[in-house]
């Protein structure tokens, strides 16, 4: 008979003791993710429209708190979340000017490399130039690129890289070595496929964001990613959004698996007041359904940082506690710098920089007064008309000898530099005298390329009241000063019409809102809608020259789909700006007043503008100044 095993009480306790505490090798690590998204190629501290430094934004300042950050935790990763090589006069240079030449590093490149970015997501800006600039472009990212919802047309297989693992080794809060593979996957809005049709229809299809991170998280999981980082090019909405939409945040914080979302493409800033409300937000924390998350703003003007600490106590490592904070370059209230410029960067691109100014100062024209767009969403502007009237000459032209030749000829323009969510210094602004490439850009900012589409009267009508949803709706019974416009509503969406005369009623509902879904209102904002004299006829067929952007269906606007384009026109709608201005010569930059927000009685309108622009208001009496606020913007009103 065999005896019995001896009972052992010390060896039972150091088995509940192992139980309670975990594996053996349970650690405990600290973590810090820094973000920096839609720099916009402001890679210095400089502003190619004022031909000046600013303070105001620029990754040159945003390396200097990268710096600081990193030498605050042992253990960091830094990523760049897109919209990098385009946005300004130098990203042009780049691509179109002087082509970046085989073999070469981008500018932006040389600046990223030398930061030690980790890994990178593709923006929807990043097609603005086509793909086989992107891809040359890219080439020189000494750090890997990640795209998961691009994939080729003929196929389907990934475009791009669709996620990475890093493997890096890191030391844990007792300083033991930890070697941790992190998960990078990136998501680009399907919207490119509108936005950029001319470069990518027929080359890459984009898919939803949310799907593909359901198909590609668990397989990132599956090959061991101990940490899941998803850096999407996408805002967050407060409403539910449907398949295929473009700011996606919510629904992506929602995916199982997901660790640190990093955030971008709507250049706002998140942990902010802003989100206050949204569904799923805890803004002390910062993070999205528990998810933490972050978003710096547009053109480097802030650096994102996420705190993780991770343990390993359950045998695998888990993000036990998070704190996402935005770190400024530039004290909005106080109007100064926070931070120096970093000399690397000038270092860095030194003749790239030198490059640039050498063409944006090359002279096309004379004006005779001040262009500017202060005042462009309230009334017919100059800086709006010039565009519109260049897309005009540039069309006429390319109907001549075509089926279209006959077809009566509008032009569509928006502000694109119009305050708000850019900063109170982001307007048109060019003084009486010589205009030089640098005041083109000024006018029109981004790369479009010129298309002219058919619709009919009333296809032109719903446009136009897609447009004035930029307004609010004015109460003629409600309080005597109300304000006018929703900041909600992008100013690029907000197209005057040349070539038509019409007011706008603000007392009736928006048939539209900001995304071009169709109101209950059978109201009309748009009356008194003319061509050439006489009442539009609904049914009469028109030729209205736009942008890619719009012709493609950007914007959501009624009746605008590619189908609609008649003149698909190569050539930018920023070249035939500056040919424009050049067979002009001198000339005295005036707005033809063919539209107008009509008055409210009783209400007094009220906009917000910068501050600077009061100084404007002599040759502008449909206006006044109200007040003027300590951030730099003020309050104005439209005259009775």
């Amino acid at each position: 008979m065999s005896a019995l095993p001896l009972f052992r009480p010390t060896l039972v306790l150091l088995t509940l003791a192992a139980a309670l505490l975990g594996p053996a090798d349970a650690a405990e690590l600290k973590l810090r993710i820094l973000q920096t998204a839609d720099v916009h190629m402001n890679l210095l501290n400089y502003d190619y429209y004022q031909d000046r430094t600013t303070d105001e934004y620029g990754l040159a300042k945003t390396a200097t708190l990268i710096k600081a950050a990193r030498a605050e935790a042992p253990n960091s990763l830094l990523f760049d979340n897109g919209d990098l090589l385009q946005g300004n006069p130098l990203g042009d240079v780049v691509a179109r000017i002087k082509p970046l030449p085989r073999g070469e590093v981008h500018p932006a490149y040389k600046v990223l490399n030398r930061l030690g970015v980790d890994a990178a997501n593709i923006g929807n800006h990043e097609f603005n130039y086509g793909l086989p600039f992107l891809r040359q472009a890219i080439s020189g990212a000494q750090f890997p690129y990640v795209s998961a919802n691009v994939v080729e047309a003929e196929g389907g297989k990934p475009a791009f890289t669709p996620y990475v693992l890093l493997e890096r080794q890191f030391k844990d809060e007792s300083g033991q070595p930890q070697r941790l593979k992190i998960g990078v996957i990136g998501f680009v809005p399907p919207q490119i496929m509108q936005w950029d049709r001319q470069h990518l229809q027929g080359k890459v299809q984009a898919l939803d964001m949310v799907e593909a991170a359901r198909r590609y998280v668990p397989e990132m999981r599956a090959k061991g990613a101990d940490l899941v980082v998803a850096i999407a090019h996408s805002g967050i909405e407060k409403i539910e959004q449907p398949r295929l939409g473009e700011n996606m945040a919510v629904q992506l914080a929602q995916v199982p698996g997901i660790d640190v979302l990093l955030l971008g493409h709507a250049h706002a800033e998140f942990p902010s007041k802003t989100f206050e409300g949204f569904p799923g937000v805890d803004l002390q924390r910062g993070s999205i359904h528990g998810v933490p998350a972050v978003m710096p703003g547009r053109w480097a003007d802030h650096l994102g940082l996420i705190d993780l600490k991770l343990d390993s106590a359950s045998g695998r490592w888990q993000v036990v506690d998070s704190r996402s904070a935005l770190r400024p370059i530039f004290d909005r209230a106080a109007r100064k710098p926070l931070v120096d410029a970093d000399p690397m960067v000038g270092e860095a691109i030194a003749r790239e920089h030198a490059d640039t100014l050498a063409y944006v100062r090359a002279q096309v024209a004379e004006t005779t007064a001040p262009i500017h767009s202060y005042f462009a969403q309230v009334m017919d502007d100059p800086s709006v008309q010039i565009v519109a009237q260049a897309q005009l000459a540039y069309a006429r032209r390319a109907v001549q000898g075509t089926a279209y030749e006959k077809l009566p000829l509008l032009s569509a323009a928006a502000p694109f530099k119009a305050g708000g969510r850019q900063g109170w210094n982001n307007y048109t602004d060019i003084p009486a005298g010589p205009i030089a490439i640098k005041h083109v850009a000024d006018l029109y900012v981004y790369p479009n390329t010129i298309k002219v589409v058919k619709l009919s009267g009333a296809e032109v009508r719903e446009w136009l009241e897609m447009s004035a949803g930029q307004f609010r709706q004015i109460d003629p019974k409600g309080p005597a000063e109300q304000s006018l416009i929703d900041p909600a509503f992008r100013s690029y969406n907000f197209d005057m019409i040349e070539g038509l005369n019409y007011e706008i009623d603000v007392t009736q509902p928006a048939r539209y809102n900001a995304e071009g879904k169709r109101s209950a209102s059978q109201a009309r904002r748009i009356v008194n809608l003319r061509y050439q004299g006489q009442p539009l006829d609904d049914k009469a067929e028109f030729l209205v020259v736009t942008n890619n952007y719009r012709a493609n269906g950007g914007g959501g606007f009624p009746g605008l789909t590619a189908e609609r384009i008649v003149i698909d026109a190569p050539d930018e709608n920023r070249e035939a700006v500056a040919q424009y201005l050049a067979s002009a010569k001198r000339f005295n930059p005036s707005a033809d007043g063919n539209w107008r927000v009509l008055p409210v009685a009783g209400v007094r309108l009220q906009f917000l503008s910068a501050a600077k622009a009061a100084s404007l208001l002599q040759r502008t009496p449909q206006l006044r100044l109200v007040k003027e606020n300590a951030d730099g913007s003020a309050v104005f009103e439209l005259a009775d």
